[in-house]
């Protein structure tokens, strides 16, 4: 059991290496192509989904249903939404250090330096994405717990992705990266908060 779940953990960490290394060779093409493709129309919408695809918005959401489960009592979903918002908190704080740790340039900034620049200026906050983070971290959660809401919920994170690098603020492996960060902090926490809680679904 033990080498098997070993293994399991060498091919997603072999996985996320190659998406990490496949979206730092593909950045300025994707930025390229989507910088082409820009129409007045969806970048208004675009930039409304990063708008509202922020943590604020996970954190009215997270308390909401939190509060909603406790009230009726249910330990399991209590557990699971507060799992969610740690989560989210753990991927938003970490996200934070590296962003002030490691300074890049936005899409949108026009400087010959890539990486570099002053600590503190959000022009400088490319990588990784806190948006992607946070939510990667806010529903990965729901999908260790309850595997078929949690993939009903996955394309929300998705677009939140393609909604930040659609306005500049982010390259593709902002995106990736930030992705692969909110898992490790969803796995983290679920791993602490949801130890208890089975997926009676994820048996069939």
């Amino acid at each position: 059991m033990k080498h098997s779940a070993v293994f399991y953990w060498l091919i997603a960490i072999a996985i996320a290496a190659m998406a990490i290394a496949v979206s730092f060779y593909f950045d300025d093409a994707v930025w390229i192509f989507i910088r082409q493709h820009q129409n007045r129309d969806m970048y208004s919408f675009m930039r409304n989904v990063s708008r509202f695809g922020d943590w604020p918005s996970h954190l009215i959401l997270g308390l909401f249903v939190l509060g909603t489960a406790w009230l009726r009592g249910s330990r399991k979903w209590s557990r699971v939404f507060l799992a969610m918002l740690i989560a989210m908190a753990l991927a938003g704080l970490t996200g934070t250090v590296i962003k002030r740790t490691i300074p890049r340039a936005r899409p949108s900034v026009h400087t010959e330096i890539r990486w570099g620049g002053p600590h503190f200026s959000t022009k400088y906050n490319s990588f990784p994405s806190g948006h992607v983070g946070a939510s990667t971290a806010f529903f990965a959660v729901l999908l260790i717990a309850r595997r078929r809401v949690g993939l009903a919920c996955l394309p929300i994170p998705m677009l939140i992705g393609f909604s930040r690098m659609y306005v500049g603020a982010h390259y593709l492996s902002d995106i990736v990266c930030a992705a692969v960060l909110g898992c490790l902090c969803a796995l983290v926490v679920a791993r602490f908060v949801l130890l208890q809680i089975t997926d009676p679904q994820s048996k069939a």
